[in-house]
């Protein structure tokens, strides 16, 4: 059945970060993932997992300078020292979180890039994302690349499944997979079940994500059906987990319906409809 795990960067924004591991707990969660632990110590954060019966199942590589908009950099020529640097820092956190998924962002495409642009920066990806899934695999974590859709951040160098799956076959690393976070995939492509039916089964797909479509507020929000779309993972038998990626509407633990009335939901500890 699938597996939920709260996202702390855009669930519980009611409370301090540190706070939320508690409040996720509360609501049934059993696994927590978010974009970056850098400003804060592993060890604290290991002691709210462990304080709360969490279990760490994502979290980002450092992107470079968040703060001034930069959204990785595993595909911007020049900066593959700090790649190699940032890849440690995170496989370090990895280990005190007992955390298994590393997500590595690829970075931004200049304005008007031009196709030797593009090649140069493909180019360079390749190169980092083999240099780091060296890395990762010495301590058995795997990576992940996930396509991100060019409305909430135009720019991105990659948006769509098939060039993220051609990335990992070209790579050839056997822990480096695919982030398919359902959200972005829908207002990218659409066609979410044949997707799911298609490149669940190849293996190469390491985490889910979801969110409603357009607002990015729960699931149950627009126009995907979750209840299928839930079913269809299931049906495919994907083990891995789904990220609550979203911004809640009115309250993280009052939007959670959706969650508690899943017939399929296994970690929910509280009362279901």
């Amino acid at each position: 059945m699938p597996r939920f795990a709260a996202n702390l960067s855009m669930m519980y924004t009611e409370h301090g970060f540190l706070d939320r591991f508690a409040a996720a707990s509360a609501d049934g969660f059993e696994a927590v993932e978010y974009l970056f632990p850098y400003p804060y110590e592993a060890d604290e954060l290991r002691r709210r997992l462990d304080d709360h019966g969490l279990r760490q199942v994502l979290f980002n590589a450092p992107p470079g300078a968040w703060d001034s908009g930069e959204r990785g950099i595993a595909s911007l020529p020049g900066r593959e020292a700090e790649v190699r640097s940032g890849t440690e820092r995170a496989l370090e956190y990895a280990a005190v979180l007992g955390c298994d998924q590393v997500h590595v962002m690829a970075g931004l495409l200049p304005p008007e890039a031009t196709p030797a642009q593009r090649a140069a920066h493909r180019d360079t990806y390749l190169a980092n994302l083999a240099r780091a899934a060296e890395q990762a695999a010495a301590v058995d974590v795997d990576l992940l690349i996930e396509p991100i859709n060019g409305r909430d951040m135009p720019g991105y160098f990659l948006h769509r499944q098939a060039d993220a799956h051609a990335i990992v076959q070209e790579v050839g690393a056997s822990n480096l997979k695919v982030q398919l976070d359902l959200y972005h995939c829908q207002i990218v492509e659409g066609d979410l079940t044949t997707t799911l039916r298609r490149d669940l089964p190849t293996g190469r797909v390491g985490h889910l994500q979801i969110a409603g479509v357009p607002d990015r507020h729960e699931p149950d929000r627009g126009e995907l059906d979750v209840r299928h779309l839930f079913d269809v993972v299931d049906e495919l038998g994907f083990d891995g987990w789904i990220g609550c990626e979203y911004i809640p509407r009115a309250g993280t633990s009052e939007g959670l319906g959706w969650l508690k009335n899943y017939p399929g939901l296994k970690n929910y500890r509280g009362e279901r409809a």
